[in-house]
């Protein structure tokens, strides 16, 4: 039976555990960017990280050996507001979280306002204030809409684990009795409105990313390939216990050959797909 490879066309690069910890480059992400450049493939690199705007992060990275520029980062806070404008444009929104949330939000014509505003939205933030998450619960009980970038209990920082969105939501959601609608990952949406920006199609992007439950299971789900990395949270023990499997699992980024078809490198768990239509042996 012959055997084709895919067209890899564009990727979706998660940020954190992947390209970098912290502020230390992994090694080979550098040259792997610098590969998708030269190759003219397209990429965006993901975060759940709701707290820096574009512009910051490129400035962050830059910092650390890694030349990608504003417009090739897609985070949370900018999937949420893109989510928040084809929703209810021209909205207002009571806003929980740093410059990453609040430019993305004025950006697209919001109003900031804590006087009947649309939406309650909660980003992650360094500096939660009891103040604030009171105003946001009473908020929710009043009728606002309830919407959060993300939901990841926890952040890194240098000093270890913080509390992030995911906790702090379900402080106010203990509260009112209302869940958020979580925009980043794993919701499938951030990935697609990656997509989007990209003008990208799912069958020729693949997803990189060092979460079982994050990136790959947002990748699956819309209907992308997927390569985990071993350079970041879950380790090779921890695939099988999940119900869904990547395409391939590599230690690094490094490991990835730019442009080919993942379901072929060393570490693939999937076979290539046969050139045929599968539908032929269901007739």
């Amino acid at each position: 039976m012959a055997m084709s490879e895919r067209m890899i066309e564009n990727y979706l690069i998660d940020m954190d555990g992947v390209l970098v910890h912290e502020e230390h480059p992994i090694a080979g992400a550098d040259a792997f960017i610098a590969g998708i450049i030269a190759a003219g493939l397209g990429f965006l690199v993901l975060t759940n990280n709701s707290i820096y705007t574009a512009r910051d992060l490129s400035a962050r990275l830059s910092r650390s050996g890694l030349s990608i520029p504003p417009e090739r980062i897609w985070t949370s806070a900018l999937a949420t507001a893109l989510f928040l404008h084809t929703q209810r444009p021209g909205g207002s929104a009571y806003v929980v979280g740093e410059a990453g949330l609040t430019t993305a939000l004025h950006d697209i014509g919001y109003v900031l306002s804590d006087r009947s505003p649309d939406y309650v939205v909660l980003g992650e933030t360094r500096t939660y204030s009891f103040e604030a998450i009171t105003r946001a619960v009473r908020l929710v009980r009043d009728g606002a809409r309830f919407i959060a970038t993300n939901p990841d209990p926890t952040g890194p920082s240098m000093e270890g684990l913080l509390p992030a969105t995911g906790a702090v939501a379900a402080m106010i959601t203990k509260a009112t009795g209302i869940t958020p609608y979580f925009v980043g990952k794993p919701n499938p949406l951030m990935m697609r409105s990656a997509l989007n920006t990209l003008a990208a199609h799912s069958e020729t992007t693949v997803v990189i990313g060092d979460r079982m439950d994050t990136d790959v299971v947002a990748g699956l789900e819309a209907g992308m390939d997927t390569v985990l990395v071993l350079s970041g949270i879950t380790g090779r023990d921890d695939v099988e216990r999940f119900p869904y499997r990547p395409t391939a699992v590599v230690d690094s980024i490094a490991k990835i050959p730019v442009g080919r078809d993942v379901h072929t490198i060393d570490g693939a768990l999937t076979p290539v797909t046969p050139a045929r239509d599968i539908r032929d042996d269901l007739r």
